[in-house]
């Protein structure tokens, strides 16, 4: 194996626990490892990789999606299709929109269970809270004038 970068290597052995057969986002890699909100720097962490000899599986961290879902976030239509098939060939399931269901196939076991609590019964879409008030503070009004 290469050199990997040094800054990064709290990421590299947060993946590698990730085992076969699941996936992990790149904020729950961050969240794993002690520095939420870094989510970006992960993706950073992985892109540092390419074209380097390394033992880090990396094909297992993708993007994350609304309601419990995750999905190959890589641009490249080569690298994503090599994602794609390195994840089927671990036992990972994709839909036909090329999601994965983050409450059977996510890791940690906490994001699974959230997962699961973020989804809206079949049939359904989850809504967002209705706002009363705008960022001023004041209370909006419709188009009729009615508050």
């Amino acid at each position: 194996m290469g050199t990997l970068p040094a800054g990064w290597a709290i990421y590299y052995r947060v993946i590698r626990r990730i085992p076969r057969g699941r996936v992990a986002t790149y904020g729950g890699v961050a969240l794993v490892a002690g520095k939420p909100r870094a989510g970006r720097q992960v993706g950073y962490a992985l892109a540092a990789l390419r074209g380097t000899r390394h033992d880090v599986p990396w094909q297992r961290v993708c993007g994350a999606r609304p309601r419990g879902h995750a999905e190959v976030s890589i641009l490249d239509p080569i690298g994503a299709a090599v994602q794609r098939r390195l994840l089927e060939e671990e036992g990972v399931a994709l839909d036909d929109r090329g999601r994965i269901d983050l409450a059977r196939f996510g890791w940690p076991e906490g994001v699974r269970a959230a997962a699961r609590a973020t989804r809206s019964p079949p049939g359904r879409r989850a809504r967002s809270p209705r706002r009363t008030r705008g960022s001023s503070g004041r209370r909006r009004t419709s188009r009729t004038g009615r508050r």
